[in-house]
């Protein structure tokens, strides 16, 4: 009687090279960095495991001595490699970050009607009233006039000032 060759299964060995695997290690290495330097605040706000969270505790009571620290950053970070919802936390600090990005575009849009508003005046104050609901128009006049009369005569800057903080006001969310 012959004997049946057995099926051969090939599977497919994905190779990862060793640079590949220290580029990963080095990814996890910031994010834990990032991770520690953080405040509690911003910590809270993000999806952390209760191995991460203790770690982070850990890691801020031995800020001070660095070896430890760093030897810690190691554990934080090996993990993280553990951990499944890394891109949760990586997208939560993104997130993060973008609103500071935000705060400052909206800021510098705040700056420019505050400028427009003194050059213009009237013909912009009608636009403003219908965008944001929240401002008055007697009022939102009078900061006008009173930062356009400050920078002719060049005195200092307080209706410049309080306009601002008036649109400030209105248009932050």
């Amino acid at each position: 009687m012959a004997k049946k060759k057995k099926p051969v299964i090939e599977e497919e060995i994905i190779y990862v090279s060793k640079s590949e695997l220290k580029r990963d290690a080095q990814q996890y290495q910031q994010l834990a960095i990032d991770l520690a330097a953080m405040s509690n605040k911003q910590r809270d706000k993000l999806p952390l495991s209760d191995d991460l969270v203790e770690a982070m505790v850990v890691a801020d009571k031995i800020r001070a001595k660095s070896e430890a620290y760093r030897r810690h950053i190691n554990y934080i970070s090996k993990t993280l490699r553990l951990t499944d919802n890394v891109a949760d936390i990586e997208a939560a600090i993104e997130l993060m970050l973008n609103k500071n990005n935000q705060a400052d575009v909206l800021l510098n849009k705040i700056e420019s009607t505050r400028t427009e508003l003194i050059n213009n005046g009237d013909s912009l104050i009608n636009e403003l009233l219908e965008q944001y609901n929240s401002l008055e128009r007697q009022k939102l006049r009078q900061l006008v006039r009173q930062a356009a009369k400050e920078a002719k005569a060049e005195k200092p800057a307080k209706g410049y000032k309080d306009l601002f903080q008036y649109l400030k006001e209105a248009m932050m969310p």
